[in-house]
């Protein structure tokens, strides 16, 4: 990847970790809201941060937030034990949520585990967390005999949004890392460690190619069709490709664009409407000027306001890079610092080896421990 290249992609990964943060603190606030009553509250549309319930000031974020910054620390683990001659494993995402699963039952960090992540006491809060991703987990980590074992697929039926919603990471990983199939199964897998219903997982791997496919250079139009054709080929794929051709079908053909046609395509409750919801806006308004407008319109539905936000922002964040955020919201997000710490850190393990592997990277005591690679 040369110079100009890497710069781009930077801001691709920027702009996906930090857009998702902002679609999922707008709309957190009025997940449980009506359409019409979030239509009445803003008429000219959702465009700043309100606040929610007691303790939940503006800008808050939410599970959706937590969980994706776990799957970047998951990935760059993972990574670190290529660099150290391991070998990639999907699995240490795995792990990384069980550290999550950490900030929802603890009220500090135990100084029990590893990494610099957890250790992050602001992320020791409850924001409606998912029943099945919490469950899924203390099941998991029940079942563990003598040692903790990572890596097996949750055993309900849950095609829940809670998979869907945190794994726009790994298509953020360099193309010499990772071909589509590679990610689309890769995220499928991640989201299976809650969710195991196949369209729980299939929705996630399409999301992952679809922002593979961006950083690789492709328009949104390409990047979807692209995602669709590795769908395709996957068993069970009939919800999803159902839900994301019915997204662009609406995107193409709505005489209007606004929360009644994004009723058409559900409440974004489960995984494949939370997609679709996320990609019919992301459609709508895809100039980079026009941000903000895709994340009010994906917001204002009466269903899981904060994933369908969440997603579209993943999305044209990493459609448009870092510079179209929104500055207002830029600005007062909550966590902004830590999401774009790990943002640089997954940027240097996956380009630099180079520098990650002198004094400062992850072969250092100050860097393993950071990262350790498990």
């Amino acid at each position: 990847m040369d110079r100009v290249a890497e710069e781009a992609w930077r801001s691709r990964v920027r702009g996906c970790l930090l857009g998702g943060a902002i679609g999922d603190a707008l709309g957190a606030p009025v997940e449980f809201d009506s359409a019409g009553s979030i239509v009445a509250a803003h008429p000219e549309g959702l465009r700043t941060f309100v606040s929610g319930s007691a303790g939940w000031p503006p800008g808050t974020i939410t599970d959706d937030t937590q969980m994706t910054l776990f799957t970047v620390e998951g990935l760059i683990r993972a990574g670190v034990r290529t660099d150290r001659g391991i070998g990639f494993t999907v699995a240490v995402v795995h792990h990384a949520y069980d550290r999550w699963l950490d900030t929802q039952l603890l009220p500090a960090p135990s100084g029990e585990r590893s990494g610099w992540l957890q250790g992050q006491q602001w992320l020791y809060a409850r924001r409606a967390p998912g029943n099945t991703c919490l469950s899924a987990l203390t099941e998991a980590r029940a079942a563990w005999t003598d040692f903790p074992q990572y890596g097996a697929q949750a055993k309900n039926d849950s095609k829940g949004c809670g998979g869907v919603m945190r794994v726009a990471p790994f298509g953020l990983l360099p193309t010499r890392w990772s071909e589509r199939d590679w990610v689309f199964d890769s995220a499928a897998q991640a989201a299976g460690y809650t969710h195991g219903h196949p369209t729980g997982k299939l929705a996630a791997g399409a999301l992952a190619v679809i922002v593979r496919e961006i950083c690789d250079g492709a328009d949104l139009d390409t990047a979807l069709d692209g995602a669709g054709a590795v769908l395709a080929q996957r068993p069970d794929h009939e919800e999803t490709s159902t839900a994301l051709a019915a997204a662009r079908h609406l995107a193409a053909t709505a005489p209007e664009h606004g929360p009644d046609t994004v009723e058409k395509l559900g409440g974004g409750w489960v995984a494949e409407e939370a997609l679709a919801i996320a990609v019919y806006a992301a459609l709508v308004h895809r100039e980079p000027e026009a941000f903000l407008d895709a994340l009010s319109l994906a917001v204002t539905h009466s269903g899981d306001s904060d994933s369908t936000g969440a997603i579209c922002g993943n999305i044209l964040g990493a459609l448009h890079g870092e510079t179209a955020l929104p500055p207002e919201l830029v600005f007062t997000v909550e966590g902004r610092a830590v999401i774009l710490e790990l943002a640089d850190d997954f940027a240097l393990e996956f380009t630099r080896p180079d520098r990650l592997h002198g004094d400062y990277g992850p072969h250092t005591a100050w860097s393993l421990a950071r990262y350790p690679g498990a």
